[in-house]
């Protein structure tokens, strides 16, 4: 049979999530039993799984906009409007033209393709140095924007805003089932998982990616502004032995940039549920009239109020205008802290109009207002403790963080450090015969189980806050120490 890696994942999810046999696989049924009467599970996965099927609270996509998450552009949330997802593929620039061909779905979406609407990155050099992964010695003296100039034999791995970002809105093609969807479709049922992935959307994903290929060496439209002329000089890698290691030529599986998000249990400061929140890593200036004109005056107070850091108590007890409080300008500080995190607030919003390739669709508006610089955060155990389950722990990108947090907290660096944490937690929760949410429970008391597990953490090489971290030092730049 052709390897695994011969057929786009969705194909293979179509079969996957299936107990019987099917044509690609040959299949045998594990069940994982305890050794003992204590057991804990950790949700790594992609896009929260086990979350969903737990059954626990959670979230997806848009967060109803209050004064914690003040830049959301909905007053109720909308669950459809989640980050676009990327399949990324390699090329490499040759010295002479190759043959290119175009796929018989291209045209279909030929209409989303374009370089970017900043004029300064309408340049295909621009898009292939952007993500060169490979370049052989030495490289072209020739610059532009202050980066060398491709040359024969170098390879970019693509991930681009209008190209390979698939980036659905509505109910009719977002890829990340809901709740409701689930139980519509029958994957809640003993036996009914399938994967929670809408399969359509991540074949359009796929095609999307292959056909952004073709329009970059071929392609003469542009969706966003300037001229757009044919690089036919490049070759499309593909096989075993090629960056993706794929036959298809694209990654294994997406780049997911948001998964199901869950609701942590309420906690001090945090009756509703925990959740890392906008406010508690954002530099966005809340002294910009959209903030005072858009939010209530009861919104717009209890914002400022929770940015006055140790400010807090006296703010409310003399009822100060907001205007009339300084913010503190560093993340929230967590007693409960197990990691760190530090990632600009980065969006790859969903698309207004069904589908994502209609011809002159645009971008939900206002979910780039949020898009700014973060403060060097933590990430605390709160975040990784589900309501209901006391023997389930989330890592990756379900930890409770809000749609505009999780915009920061969605990279590599942040995955390894809760997913230490996690491990580390469930372990000391079967040593120590405690559940999770237990190393929490006395907050903001830190108890003697969390300060051993704190000093557990960072005696492996895993920091849980970045140096000088302090509710004292309320401005970042002035402990920074680069």
């Amino acid at each position: 049979m052709p390897p695994i890696s011969d057929y786009p994942l969705s194909v293979i999810l179509a079969e996957a999530y299936d107990p019987r046999d099917s044509p690609r696989f040959l299949k045998q049924v594990w069940r994982f039993r305890p050794r003992g009467d204590r057991w804990v599970v950790i949700d790594s996965t992609e896009t929260g799984e086990l979350v969903a099927l737990a059954d626990v609270p959670y979230r997806l996509g848009l967060d109803p906009r209050s004064h914690r998450n003040p830049s959301s552009p909905t007053l109720d949330g909308d669950p459809y409007c989640t980050q676009g997802f990327t399949y990324t593929f390699a090329f490499e620039q040759t010295e002479t033209a190759q043959p290119q061909e175009k796929p018989p779905f291209y045209e279909r979406y030929s209409p989303y393709y374009g370089y970017d609407p900043n004029p300064r990155l309408g340049d295909f050099n621009v898009v292939f140095t952007y993500r060169r992964i490979w370049s052989p010695v030495p490289r072209s003296s020739q610059r532009v924007f202050g980066v060398t100039l491709p040359k024969p034999g170098d390879i970019s791995m693509q991930n681009w805003v209008w190209g390979n970002d698939y980036r659905p809105g509505t109910n009719r093609d977002n890829l990340i089932f809901t709740r409701g969807q689930l139980q519509e479709r029958g994957e809640l049922a003993p036996g009914g998982w399938r994967g929670g992935l809408r399969l359509e959307t991540l074949r359009s994903g796929e095609e999307l990616a292959l056909g952004f290929y073709y329009w970059l060496v071929a392609g003469t439209t542009n969706s966003q502004a300037g001229e757009k002329k044919p690089y036919p000089n490049h070759r499309f890698l593909k096989g075993v032995d090629a960056p993706m290691g794929t036959g298809h030529g694209l990654s294994k599986y997406p780049y997911i940039r948001e998964a199901r998000r869950i609701i942590g249990r309420p906690s001090w400061g945090h009756d509703r549920g925990f959740s890392v929140d906008e406010i508690d890593i954002s530099r966005v200036d809340y002294r910009d009239p959209y903030y005072r004109e858009t939010l209530s005056p009861e919104m717009f107070r209890n914002l400022w109020r929770s940015l006055a850091g140790l400010e807090m108590t006296e703010a409310i007890r003399e009822n100060r205008q907001p205007m009339d409080i300084t913010r503190r300008t560093r993340s929230t500080i967590y007693a409960d802290a197990v990691g760190i995190s530090h990632y600009q607030i980065d969006f790859h919003p969903c698309l207004k109009h069904y589908p994502v390739e209609r011809p002159g669709n645009i971008e939900r508006p206002e979910v780039r207002r949020a898009h700014a610089p973060s403060y060097p955060a933590q990430i605390p155990l709160r975040a990784l403790i589900p309501q209901r389950v006391d023997n389930m722990l989330v890592a990756g990108k379900a930890i409770a963080v809000s749609y505009v947090a999780a915009a920061a907290y969605r990279v590599h660096s942040f995955e390894w450090s809760v997913g230490i944490a996690a491990g580390a937690v469930a372990d000391q929760s079967l040593r120590d015969r405690l559940s999770p949410h237990e190393f929490v429970a006395d907050l903001p008391r830190v108890s003697p189980q969390l300060q051993a597990l704190q000093r557990r953490l960072v005696a492996g090489g895993n920091p849980i806050a970045f140096p000088e971290t302090s509710i004292f030092n309320l401005d970042w730049e002035a402990w920074r120490i680069w």
